[in-house]
């Protein structure tokens, strides 16, 4: 059974910075596209950033680009989320998914939340101005 654990989310201040981390386990076999969606209250869940351990280039929301870096530890199936310059509109909760897929080269993880069926539990971050 997959499971997902999320921690490092927290309140800061506009232009602050966090950093959340999710560890996998329950994989044994094969590459995963792993990372983070975000929800807003009264809105749907959307993509952040995401990676694949098999190396494909990372996928990040436009939103974000410039300002968030994903990461990954495949030996300890954990995965980063470096989130710099933080603005009021990045508040919500964040949510770490997994699936396990194939990127052909040149490709990136999907950005569709109904590619992912494992979820964690959230961690909340809050941006205040």
């Amino acid at each position: 059974q997959v499971q997902l654990v999320e921690s490092g989310g927290g309140s800061v201040q506009a232009g602050g910075s966090l950093r959340l981390s999710c560890a996998a386990s329950g994989y044994t076999t094969g590459n995963v596209c792993m990372g983070w969606f975000r929800q807003a209250p009264g809105t749907e869940r959307e993509s952040v950033a995401l990676t694949y351990s098999g190396g494909a280039t990372p996928y990040y929301a436009d939103s974000v680009k410039g300002r968030f870096t994903i990461s990954q530890d495949n030996a300890k199936n954990t995965v980063y989320l470096q989130m710099n310059s933080l603005k009021p509109d990045d508040t919500a909760m964040y949510y770490c998914t997994a699936v396990r897929a194939f990127v052909p080269y040149g490709g990136t993880c999907s950005p569709q939340s109904g590619m992912y069926r494992n979820w964690g539990q959230g961690t909340q971050v809050t941006v205040s101005s």
